[in-house]
């Protein structure tokens, strides 16, 4: 029998347009050490890794007529050399074009008849430094089965040594079109519900391939729908176009910690709060009004763990891959933002009472659908809140914001110590701004994705969550 892709994986398929391509990513920043860092070298550990996560050397194949959901098959012509790619920045690259660089990979779909992954070493960064980009589709990392490819490479010592593959691959014989089709009847004849509802999504256009989401998922949208008015209108809602633009901001994990013992918040809350006073300051740029009742709501996909204990990882034997290291609970709430607060502290307690609000009610966003589709290291719990947010109506919520913890310990790729990890969360349709946080290795990371036409001042944001931050410890001695 065929490995068939979920229902959930296959709707992004079904979903994904050149307007809101389906892939979650990353931008990573090493150090070079003195053993050099290159091609050659990322190529090579890629390929002895890629036997842990066999999902990479897999293509999607199509069912004729849409009878049944597509399988995954072994790509018969698997070239490694066109996943892993090279490309540099002209010396003395700075971080502004490492920037536009990420914007534009992103902006391109994967290519469908291939495994849907890229990673891009980008050479020529200022400070002796090299960059990863990668870009992976939300149908392969589930979580469960797949992982994100960021995740093969890293290691926690620096010198691990890479042993070579068991033994060579060899692709398994591809199904014929007559086996596909054999198993769709059989399919058929065990479960003739979901060939009618494959049937109809194939012929119809994405509002039931939606509502095919919302049944995967238990039907969280719906209940969502009739327990919850429509979000603020606003710049943050607008078409979706084809190009992104990509900006970042860092901080210190130590402050926020510093700040939510002075404020009796989680480290969470102190993040979201940054995040609402860098949006009101952004709105105020725009020329918005602003009153002091205004709110922006946020879809937050959540992570649940103790503040005070370490973000350790979890290596299985096999590999490397920083699989436990977030921990077991998810849930995911619809926040109000409350932008038009001018007093950080009245911010930040505003927030805090409403995550306290939804943990105390259970009222969480499909929380056990939520854990059986999550993977607990930091690239897939992303890809998770971008899975949540593309299954609700753009008027439900104005952004998206994942904050997940990493791990509190240096990780390493071929040697090289990585500094920085950026999270890129894809947008959902008619969403401008997406925002992942990622901590790690005591650092607090943000990747700002957002569309290109929507928002062409989303460094103007970045640099007031630099500021928001600033604002936030200040409060910490008043």
């Amino acid at each position: 029998m065929s490995d068939r892709l979920s229902a959930v994986d296959a709707s992004f398929l079904y979903l994904e347009d050149y307007t809101t391509p389906m892939h979650v990513g990353g931008v990573a920043v090493f150090r070079r050490p003195r053993t050099g860092f290159d091609y050659d070298k990322v190529l090579a550990l890629i390929d002895r890794r890629l036997g842990l996560v066999p999902r990479y050397r897999q293509r999607v194949m199509q069912i004729p007529g849409g009878l049944v959901r597509p399988v995954w098959v072994d790509d018969q012509d698997f070239d490694i050399t066109y996943h892993v790619r090279r490309s540099a920045l002209p010396k003395p690259g700075n971080d502004d074009q490492l920037h536009d660089l990420a914007a534009r990979l992103m902006s391109r779909k994967l290519d469908p008849t291939r495994p849907l992954w890229e990673i891009y070493l980008v050479e020529g960064l200022s400070k002796n430094r090299v960059a990863v980009i990668t870009k992976t589709h939300q149908a392969m990392v589930d979580g469960i089965g797949a992982i994100d490819i960021g995740q093969v490479i890293l290691d926690v010592e620096r010198n691990r040594q890479v042993p070579d593959a068991d033994e060579l691959w060899m692709p398994r014989p591809e199904p014929s079109l007559a086996e596909l089709v054999v198993e769709a009847m059989t399919d058929a004849v065990q479960r003739p519900g979901e060939v009618v509802e494959n049937v109809r999504a194939a012929v119809v256009d994405a509002t039931a391939t939606v509502q095919k989401i919302t049944r995967a998922l238990g039907g969280v949208a719906s209940a969502l729908r009739t327990a919850v008015v429509p979000a603020p209108s606003g710049p943050l809602n607008a078409p979706t176009s084809t190009q992104r633009r990509f900006a970042v901001a860092r901080a210190k994990l130590d402050d926020f910690r510093a700040v939510r013992q002075a404020h009796g918040s989680t480290v969470n809350d102190v993040v979201l709060a940054v995040v609402t006073g860098a949006l009101r300051n952004w709105l105020l740029s725009r020329g918005e009004v602003v009153s002091p009742s205004t709110t922006l709501r946020a879809m937050v996909p959540v992570s649940v763990r103790s503040d005070d204990v370490e973000a350790r990882a979890t290596y299985p034997e096999t590999g490397s891959l920083p699989v436990g290291s977030v921990g077991g609970k998810v849930s995911a709430y619809l926040v109000d933002l409350p932008v038009g607060e001018g007093n950080p502290i009245v911010r930040l307690h505003q927030v805090s009472h409403a995550m306290r609000a939804h943990a105390e009610s259970g009222q969480s966003v499909a929380a056990g659908a939520l854990v059986k589709v999550s993977g607990f290291a930091p690239p897939t719990l992303h890809a998770l809140g971008a899975r949540v947010a593309n299954q609700f109506s753009d008027r439900l919520f104005n952004v998206l914001v994942t904050n997940v913890p990493g791990p509190q310990v240096p990780l390493y790729a071929a040697g090289a110590r990585m500094m920085e990890m950026f999270p890129v969360v894809p947008l959902a349709k008619n969403q401008s701004l997406s925002v992942g946080v990622t901590s790690y290795d005591g650092g607090v990371y943000f990747g700002l994705n957002a569309d290109r036409d929507a928002m062409p001042d989303v460094d103007v944001l970045a640099a007031m969550i630099g500021e928001a931050v600033d604002e936030m410890i200040g409060t910490v001695d008043a």
